[in-house]
């Protein structure tokens, strides 16, 4: 009987441990179905200030929760650029993308309003413009289901070139990487022969003598070493264009109520630390082009600037005809007309 008993309590102990140990792996099951991965693409290098923003986004996901994992993709490792993504990410090709806002001028001309030309003067102003717009811009991706998770501004832009831009003359036929169609726009009215690119093309370009200038950031032209074929930057201020980071909507919707608030309050102090991290950067830059010999035009001559600002009236007034009463709202409001 003892025996018996004996073999009966050895039986409930092996039972009870494969219980337990059945219980961990379904525990362990359960929390690893619960942890989602998603990638982020950005065609941008690593150093570059959007690059880092986003880095930044991934950081206070992780400290918000332990059940989302973020992959960033830096320089177009993914094999998408800024025009592939609104469509990649609508698809489901990829979770999150940082875009070039112009690019998307395709699906609605609302995204050309932060590369309009000298409509702001420095960042206080590009920020204001945004938070007035950023209803519309949330509106458009909504509709083509996505969501808007922050905004990554740039530098204000100015033109890399081999020799010195002094004034009209030496933009004529100038052959000039853009980056949307306000650019391509502008520069053609005062006599350019500008050519849209993509960022992974400029640096290709430059070394072929496709282009001979590049309308862009000094924090670009830093990130992209243009030093090797640029010899000056011209800083005419012509706009300070926004990047959008925006996320596939079924994905979000997909996960939990603290999952999705945890990607909301990381997207919050990154839009935060973004807006403050550009206020700073073109000194940053400009110490970065003096140790590499670029001579640095700031401020550039009045006749230079006059003639951007005058070739730059007509893709404005184009702009307001695209987006008719939501483009001149935004616009009435920002410059606080009645």
């Amino acid at each position: 009987m003892i025996s018996k008993a004996i073999f009966k309590n050895s039986e409930l102990k092996t039972a009870s441990k494969a219980s337990m140990l059945l219980g961990v792996l379904l525990f362990s099951s359960s929390s690893y179905a619960q942890t989602v991965s998603m990638d982020f693409s950005n065609e941008y290098n690593a150093n570059s200030i959007h690059a880092q923003g986003d880095a930044y986004f991934i950081d206070k996901v992780k400290s918000l929760t332990d059940d989302v994992s973020i992959t960033l993709h830096t320089g177009g490792a993914l094999g998408f650029n800024s025009g592939d993504h609104f469509y990649a990410v609508a698809d489901g090709a990829i979770d999150i993308a940082d875009t070039l806002s112009g690019t998307m001028s395709g699906i609605d001309s609302i995204f050309l309003l932060s590369s309009l030309p000298f409509i702001v003067e420095d960042v206080e102003e590009a920020r204001r413009l945004y938070e007035i717009a950023k209803p519309y811009y949330e509106e458009v991706f909504e509709d083509n289901g996505q969501i808007l998770l922050y905004a990554s501004p740039w530098p204000p832009s100015g033109i890399w070139s081999k020799t010195e831009i002094d004034n009209q003359n030496d933009l004529e036929n100038l052959k000039i990487r853009t980056f949307d169609r306000n650019g391509t726009e502008t520069f053609r009215n005062v006599g350019a022969s500008p050519v849209s690119l993509s960022w992974g093309d400029v640096v290709p370009q430059l070394a072929t003598g496709g282009i001979s200038a590049v309308l862009t950031s000094a924090e670009a032209g830093a990130n992209g070493s243009f030093w090797e074929h640029q010899n000056h930057f011209s800083a005419v201020q012509y706009a300070i264009p926004l990047n959008m980071v925006h996320m596939n909507k079924e994905v979000f919707e997909s996960l939990s109520d603290e999952q999705q608030q945890a990607l909301l309050e990381a997207a919050e102090m990154t839009d935060q630390h973004n807006w403050a991290a550009v206020e700073t950067r073109t000194e940053e830059n400009y110490q970065t082009l003096g140790e590499h010999d670029v001579a640095i035009n700031d401020p550039v001559s009045a006749d230079l600037l006059n003639a951007l600002k005058e070739a730059s009236t007509s893709v404005v007034d184009n702009w307001v005809d695209n987006t008719g009463d939501i483009g001149q709202s935004i616009l009435t409001e920002f410059r606080g007309e009645q």
